[in-house]
C-alpha cells in the first residue's frame, strides 16, 4: 500500500482555555502499526478523536487516505475508520452478534439491510477475535474485559482499512492483552490494515509495536522505535518514575 493513511498538519484543539493538542504534524503510512503512548492528559485520546472526526480542532488540517477530513460524510469516514472506545456501557439489551454486527452499517444495502456477505462478516470476526462462546449472551452482562472484546470484533466487521484503538487492552487479562496484541499484529501484517492504537502499557508497545509516537501536553516529543522513543531518560522526564521500574523488550 502507498501513501499517507493519516495525515495531521498543524492540528491544534482547545478545552476552553487548555490546549490539549499544539500545533501536531503527523504523517501515518498506509499499512503501519503505531502505538500512542504517553501520560494521563497528554492528549492521546483527543488526537483519535480528531482522526476519527468526532472532534472538530481549532486549528489545522486532518487527511485520510489522502483525502481531507472535513469533506467526508460520517458514512464515507466509517467505511474508511473503524474506532474501538475504551468499553462502554449499553443502554438497552443486545446479543453480542448484534453488537458486532453494527460494524457491517456502514457496508449495508439502506433498503435491503444486512446481506449474505455481511453475515460472513460478522462470523469471521467473531471467529478471528475468539468470543464464539459469547454469542446469544446480552452484551451488558460481560464483564468489561468480554465487553472490549466484542467492540474489537465490532470494528474487526467493519473490514475498513484503518483501525484506531483507544486502550483496547485497559479492562483484559494478561492472557487476553496478548491475545488481542497479537491480533492487531495479524490484522496488519496479514492483512495490510492500518492499526494506531493508545497503549498505557509500555511493554506492550514496545513489543508489538514498530513505531511508537510519545505525547507530552499535546506535542508530539518523540516519534520512532521503542529503544529511540523510551530512552531512560525520557521515561524519567515524562512519565516521573524510574527507568529500571518499566519492563521493555530486550
Amino acid at each position: 500500500m502507498n501513501g499517507n493513511a493519516i495525515r495531521l498538519t498543524g492540528v491544534e484543539v482547545r478545552y476552553r482555555d487548555r490546549l490539549a493538542l499544539d500545533r501536531v504534524d503527523l504523517a501515518i503510512d498506509a499499512g503501519e502499526r503505531v502505538a500512542l503512548i504517553g501520560s494521563n492528559g497528554a492528549g492521546k485520546s483527543t488526537l483519535l478523536r480528531v482522526v476519527s472526526g468526532t472532534l472538530s480542532p481549532s486549528h489545522g488540517r486532518i487527511e485520510l487516505l489522502d483525502q481531507p477530513l472535513v469533506g467526508l460524510s460520517r458514512m464515507a469516514i466509517a467505511r474508511r475508520l473503524g474506532v474501538v472506545p475504551q468499553a462502554a456501557a449499553l443502554p438497552f439489551a443486545t446479543r453480542v452478534e448484534e453488537v458486532v454486527g453494527l460494524g457491517r452499517i456502514p457496508h449495508e444495502d439502506p433498503f435491503r439491510g444486512p446481506r449474505a456477505a455481511d453475515q460472513v462478516a460478522i462470523a469471521r470476526a467473531i471467529e478471528r477475535v475468539g468470543i464464539g462462546h459469547l454469542v446469544g449472551r446480552d452484551a451488558r452482562e460481560l464483564s468489561l474485559g468480554e465487553r472490549q472484546l466484542v467492540l474489537i470484533a465490532m470494528a474487526v466487521a467493519q473490514d475498513t482499512p484503518i483501525l484506531l484503538l483507544d486502550e483496547p487492552t485497559v479492562h483484559l487479562d494478561l492472557r487476553h492483552q496478548v491475545a488481542a496484541m497479537e491480533l492487531l499484529v495479524g490484522l496488519n501484517e496479514a492483512e495490510g490494515m492500518t492499526v494506531v492504537a493508545v497503549l498505557h502499557d509500555l511493554g506492550l508497545a514496545a513489543h508489538f509495536f514498530p513505531r511508537l509516537i510519545l505525547i507530552d501536553r499535546g506535542r508530539i516529543i518523540a516519534d520512532g522505535p521503542a529503544s529511540d522513543v523510551l530512552a531512560p531518560e525520557r521515561i524519567r522526564e515524562v512519565f516521573g518514575v524510574d527507568p529500571a521500574l518499566v519492563r521493555l523488550p530486550r
